[in-house]
């Protein structure tokens, strides 16, 4: 059996300010923008670059009890977690682009992590794996 965790529902408040922070901060690409006139929504999905694995689908609140989940989908955990294969380029690139770190870097045994915020407070990490590290091995064999 193979299967794939394709898409992460992400609570946002506006498409297009999301769509701005991803691709133009954090240089996602914007995979698929697609109005669904029968629910008055759009299908908007986002991928880190090169990456194959799992997308996010940037899902606007539509709702009031949605609302109160933006910025805060994981109760104040770290939510998401970006692997690069180069931390320090994009902790650089990221800086100078505004994105505001919750942690700086630090070195791991697993690797070099820090948090940084989206633009509504969700905290990811940043990190490049070492080479021995298990997940490291599963993402050198998804290409």
């Amino acid at each position: 059996m193979k299967q794939a965790l394709v898409h992460i529902a992400l609570v946002v408040r506006d498409y297009d300010e999301a769509i701005d922070f991803y691709v133009n901060k954090l240089k996602f690409e914007l995979v698929e923008d697609t109005y669904q006139a029968e629910q008055d929504k759009r299908w908007v999905v986002v991928a880190p670059p090169g990456s194959k694995g799992a997308s996010i689908l940037l899902a606007r609140a539509s709702k009031p009890e949605q609302f109160d989940f933006i910025g805060n989908q994981a109760g104040g955990r770290v939510f998401l977690f970006l692997n690069t294969d180069d931390f320090w380029r994009d902790y650089r690139r990221m800086v100078a682009d505004g994105v505001e770190f919750a942690r700086e870097p630090q070195e791991q045994d697993y690797g070099t992590v820090a948090v940084f915020k989206d633009l509504y407070g969700n905290l990811w990490d940043l990190l490049q794996l070492n080479d021995g590290h298990p997940m490291a091995y599963r993402l050198a064999y998804q290409e």
